[in-house]
């Protein structure tokens, strides 16, 4: 089974909307690992800050299967898909890798071009999964964020604590 890297993303009553992605994702998947979340200005267009982290997963789902599966917990959640394409969001998971695949597959582009660009992408892959490489540049997670002009994009980690069970 290839380790899936995703991004989950909010700007919209964020922890209870991770909350809810994280027990969705668990329900579908078994056990997830999870970075940090942090908090960052959203990009592309003037809203609330959004929660951001990386989630790991392992599943022998397909790309396309996997992608039909996000977007209906995202559904489920209250994401509008009318809404312009930068413009605030209850929830946003992306797949980010899904093993080492390149290319377009399935109708998704691999490794998500998001990983390289911004901060709020990058930063909790590092944190999670820092000595994995990038399918593309070969070079690690951590290595990439130690390269990266964070001036430009700053981000704030944010206590999220898990309940008494250890849970979301």
């Amino acid at each position: 089974m290839p380790r899936v890297y995703l991004g989950v993303g909010s700007n919209i009553d964020r922890e209870k909307n991770i909350r809810g992605a994280l027990h969705a994702l668990e329900e579908l998947y078994g056990d997830v690992l999870i970075s940090p979340v942090y908090e960052s200005d959203a990009v592309g267009f003037d809203g609330d800050p959004f929660y951001n982290l990386v989630v790991a997963i392992d599943t022998d789902k397909t790309v396309g299967e996997l992608a039909t599966e996000l977007r209906a917990i995202e559904e489920a959640w209250g994401r509008d898909r009318r809404s312009p394409k930068f413009s605030s969001r209850t929830l946003d998971i992306d797949i980010l890798t899904w093993g080492n695949a390149c290319g377009e597959v399935d109708g998704v582009s691999l490794p998500r071009d998001e990983i390289l660009k911004h901060a709020f992408v990058l930063k909790p892959l590092a944190d999670l999964a820092g000595n994995d490489r990038h399918p593309e540049t070969i070079r690690p997670y951590a290595e990439h964020w130690d390269a990266f002009d964070r001036s430009k994009q700053p981000l704030r980690e944010v206590s999220f604590p898990l309940n008494d069970s250890g849970d979301f």
